[in-house]
């Protein structure tokens, strides 16, 4: 049985922030240098998918269906062609809805906006429970046959998810201009209006807190494909640095280093201890 509801924490709360220029020397496409802005407090959480494992869906009516009930819009042509390759290699036994989707397994929304097709509540590509091919995404699934990342085969925004990715122009005193690459927490607000609607969400759930590493560990190949290898490397050091320094010194560690769902879960573990 699920778990019932926790409380989510408030959606403004203290952060650790870090800066640093673009190690890989990347500029914007006018030429300006790129600055890597990151969120220490949420990349060195403990925050881990729950599907399948207490997860209550965005929906209280849909609990199965994670955060897939919606579909996922495309980011851009690119990632519906890559997505494409990949359909043609689903078989009948592996997606549940491969009848529907030789139909059509895209859409587009109210105002226009391509998107996976929602068939009988869900994302067309969500295999219910029951399934014998195996419940949740058949495209996550098909790259775990295939040995590949699901970040190869699936929408971008259901991969990045929860990792928001942000681009701003920002302009020195003296006129010059970088472009601020943010890396932070994909909370509510990330869905726009709508998302403080959604009756669960896992971000800032304590439910959802529980992973055994870290977030800058656990979706280190999502990072690497949204900051590149060499920024990654210069997060990951920062990040190993305030995990070891909270462990030692947890008493001594300023508390807004540490993700507030993350303290509630670990408050809660030691209890059933």
């Amino acid at each position: 049985m699920p778990q019932p509801p926790a409380p989510e924490i408030d959606l403004d709360v203290t952060r650790s922030w870090l800066e640093f220029p673009d190690p890989a020397g990347e500029v914007s496409e006018d030429g300006a240098e790129q600055v890597v802005r990151c969120d220490l407090t949420w990349l060195t959480s403990s925050w881990t998918c729950i599907f399948g494992r207490g997860c209550q869906g965005i929906y209280a009516e849909r609990p199965d269906d994670g955060c897939c009930t919606l579909g996922a819009h495309f980011a851009d042509e690119e990632d519906e062609a890559r997505v494409a390759e990949a359909v043609k290699r689903l078989e009948p036994e592996h997606w549940q809805f491969a009848a529907e989707g030789a139909q059509s397994w895209t859409e587009k929304d109210p105002e226009g906006a391509r998107k996976t097709r929602v068939v009988e509540g869900a994302c067309i590509f969500n295999n219910r429970p029951g399934f014998a091919g195996g419940e949740g995404c058949a495209l996550h699934g098909l790259a775990l046959r295939e040995r590949r990342n699901p970040l190869e085969l699936k929408p971008d925004v259901c991969w990045q998810l929860p990792i928001r990715r942000t681009y701003r122009t920002v302009e020195r005193p003296d006129g010059s201009t970088y472009l601020e690459v943010t890396i932070a927490e994909y909370d509510r607000r990330g869905w726009g209006g709508g998302g403080h609607d959604l009756d669960w969400y896992c971000t800032g759930n304590p439910q959802a807190h529980v992973g055994t590493e870290p977030v800058y560990v656990s979706l280190k190949p999502e990072l690497v494909e949204l900051i590149g290898a060499q920024a990654y490397e210069v997060l990951a050091e920062h990040c190993d640095r305030l995990v070891e320094a909270r462990r030692e010194l947890p008493r001594k560690l300023l508390p807004l280093a540490v993700h507030p769902a993350t303290l509630l879960a670990e408050k809660a573990a030691r209890k059933k201890r």
